[in-house]
């Protein structure tokens, strides 16, 4: 699935603020937190599955104000939730004011007069129709406006990462079950219960393991991760761990294909210099040999014809398909037109 694009970098600086506003024009005024001329580099990604849409946004410091004339102008009323992975906001809405830090997902709705005051963010957001989520209303309307800074809430905020990142593979025969997948996990995190956390476990598995995978990929070059290091970074119990991974393997064996992957990437860069023993030994293996054994078992073929041969100094071997590397493409298209497509 291709998302809708717009992104301000390839303007003139004096080009960008103005751009970025008219893309949101019939939304939200788009006001700059810090009189710094016109420049503001910005970029949105969206995808639309029928009743949720989903978008990633990177921007500077900006004001965001929904008034009385754009509700007018354009009623849509869709819930929100928003999850800053870098950057935080202040939010002002129905005579309430609320700080709500990173990495704590906020609901709110749009069809309300607002003001935001946000940091330079990196975010992303679920907008819910209320066709699409309204079995779930009464929860969504009685929490619209709150900061959900719960473990289940934290959880939703990891489930959004881990959702965002596999749109691309997304077809529009999913888009139905997604929606459901989604209300379930909204609903758990928004007024947890005990049937609502059942009907969402296999979301909130999820979540925990894109926690998971976020904790292992910032200590891959850490000789001292192992599940029982893990479990204490993640906050949860080997056991649950173990259970997560169970169908893969295992804990230390989904450790081990991270470091792999990395190994493979960085063998499959043309630019590559290191040696395989500078790798081996980057990546937390015990020396060259053993590292060699087990990327050939996970990929099929030896680590060398990843690289450079002459320069790694390895013999000449015939060469094979290059490893495929991990990297979610996003391709541009042309920008989106309602403005249900462009928050």
């Amino acid at each position: 699935m291709t998302p809708d694009t717009f992104a301000t970098q390839s303007l003139g600086p004096r080009d960008q603020l103005e751009a970025w506003r008219e893309w949101y024009e019939t939304v939200f005024d788009v006001i700059p937190q810090h009189p710094t001329g016109d420049e503001l580099p910005a970029e949105i990604y969206l995808w639309t599955l029928g009743g949720l849409a989903v978008s990633r946004t990177s921007a500077p410091s900006v004001h965001i104000l929904r008034s009385k004339g754009h509700l007018r102008r354009d009623p849509v009323d869709h819930w929100v939730i928003s999850y800053c992975a870098r950057g935080a906001h202040f939010a002002k809405t129905a005579g309430a004011e609320l700080e709500v830090p990173a990495r704590v997902p906020y609901l709110w709705s749009l069809g309300q007069e607002f003001l935001h005051e946000r940091t330079h963010v990196d975010r992303v957001q679920f907008l819910m129709t209320r066709d699409a989520f309204r079995d779930i209303a009464p929860l969504l309307d009685a929490a619209c406006g709150s900061a959900l800074d719960t473990p289940l809430g934290h959880l939703l905020g990891d489930y959004m990462i881990a959702l965002e990142r596999r749109l691309p593979a997304v077809t529009e025969a999913d888009f139905p079950r997604i929606t459901n997948a989604v209300g379930a996990m909204v609903a758990a995190a928004v007024a947890p219960s005990a049937e609502r956390v059942a009907v969402a476990k296999q979301q909130i598995d999820l979540g925990r393991k894109e926690r998971v995978r976020q904790a292992v990929r910032r200590h891959l070059r850490t000789p001292t991760l192992r599940p029982k290091t893990l479990s204490r970074l993640v906050g949860m119990s080997r056991s649950n761990l173990y259970r997560l991974f169970e169908d893969t393997g295992g804990v230390a064996r989904y450790i081990q294909r991270e470091r792999l992957l990395d190994a493979q990437a960085v063998l499959s860069n043309p630019a590559t210099t290191q040696s395989i023993s500078a790798i081996a030994e980057d990546l937390c293996f015990a020396d060259a040999s053993s590292f060699s054994r087990v990327f050939k078992r996970e990929f099929g073929y030896s680590p060398v014809t990843c690289g450079r041969l002459q320069e790694l100094g390895w013999r000449s071997v015939r060469r094979q398909e290059p490893a495929r590397c991990r990297q979610e493409r996003i391709s541009a298209s042309s920008s989106a037109g309602s403005s249900v497509r462009r928050i």
